[in-house]
């Protein structure tokens, strides 16, 4: 019998995220065959896969992570060989209206995929199934999960966990289940917890493309509170590269932060995104497009300011991001520019 290239999971594969890292890693890593599955719910688009469509090593399901029947059904039928877990529920706002949803997927879902790896690739705890050495599930995080920093200081591996809002508590529930995963049942895992993201693709619920959309419609630009609120800006592509090596030469059970030394406050990033778009798609009426800003009451619980320091994954890893945000923030509002 020929031997088959092994199969990788990647979950949550038709968001912002995912939907940049799937077709860089099928390109990248002809050796696997990449099976990507997403519940397709508001935050994922097909479309944004269209370039893999084409690709022998790509294939598609649509489906939910808090379905164990059908994680499981994945497991046996494709026998997969690792995992890289994006699926998750994401916006902060969402999270204070309705957080049942993210308890669900991102504390069960994650849940699932775990007890499922751990029983495909695992024979008893700490001791692993002959084949399976190399399976590794790697999980992504965010750095909401260390709460809030004041002016100065940086998240940092060993930063202690103090998540302020519902979508953050349940990143950090998560993360810790893939702890205790790797400590109790000795499952080969990964984290990275990553400061935002920014690029093309991602939904225009976020701060960047919601900019972008209210400037082209000249609606107003709603930034909470005085936008003095300060977030670290990682570019999308270079947190893929991140997540590559880290699934391939990250220590099992080590956690990895990734970020951009990128930090602005919304207003500047906000200021920065009109004047780029005045010179780019002028307004008819000669106006500024931050003429258009307009502030709005504050989030409730509004952390206020995130920075990672990603030095651990740069002096193990040998990561550096490739993008400046003056080169990053370029290449994205083109990609959503008509």
């Amino acid at each position: 019998m020929p031997k088959t290239n092994p199969t990788i999971l990647v979950t949550g594969g038709a968001g912002f995220i995912g939907s940049n890292f799937v077709p860089f890693f099928c390109r990248v890593h002809s050796e696997y065959q990449v099976l990507c599955l997403d519940k397709l719910t508001y935050a994922g688009n097909l479309d944004n896969l269209k370039e893999c469509t084409d690709m022998p090593n790509y294939s598609f399901v649509q489906g939910d992570i808090c379905d164990q029947a059908l994680v499981e059904h994945l497991f046996a039928q494709h026998d997969i060989k690792g995992i890289i877990h994006f699926a998750a529920e994401s916006h902060v706002d969402n999270s204070i209206s309705g957080p049942r949803a993210f308890v669900e997927t991102n504390i069960v879902g994650t849940f699932n995929l775990l007890q499922a790896a751990y029983q495909h690739w695992m024979e008893a705890p700490n001791k692993v199934r002959a084949g399976y050495e190399s399976c590794r599930f790697h999980h992504i995080s965010t750095d909401e999960v260390y709460g809030s920093l004041g002016a100065e200081g940086f998240f940092s591996e060993t930063t202690p966990y103090a998540p302020n809002s519902p979508y953050s508590a349940s990143k950090a529930s998560s993360d810790f289940l893939v702890r205790a995963y790797h400590h109790t049942y000795g499952l080969n895992t990964t984290t990275s917890n990553c400061s935002n993201n920014y690029g093309p693709k991602q939904h225009c619920e976020k701060l960047i493309p919601k900019t972008i959309e209210r400037c082209l419609k000249e609606e107003p630009i709603p930034i909470y509170g005085q936008g003095q609120n300060v977030r670290d800006w990682l570019y999308v592509g270079d947190h893929c590269n991140a997540i590559d090596l880290i699934f391939h030469k990250g220590k099992s059970g080590e956690t990895y932060n990734v970020g951009g030394h990128n930090e602005l406050d919304n207003l500047t990033l906000v200021k920065k995104v009109c004047a780029i778009l005045d010179e780019k798609k002028p307004r008819a009426n000669g106006a500024k497009y931050e003429d258009l800003i307009t502030f709005v009451t504050d989030r409730a619980g509004h952390d206020f300011r995130y920075a990672i320091a990603p030095d651990k994954v740069t002096s193990e890893l040998g990561w550096h991001p490739a993008e400046t945000f003056s080169t990053g923030i370029i290449k994205t509002i083109d990609w959503y520019l008509p």
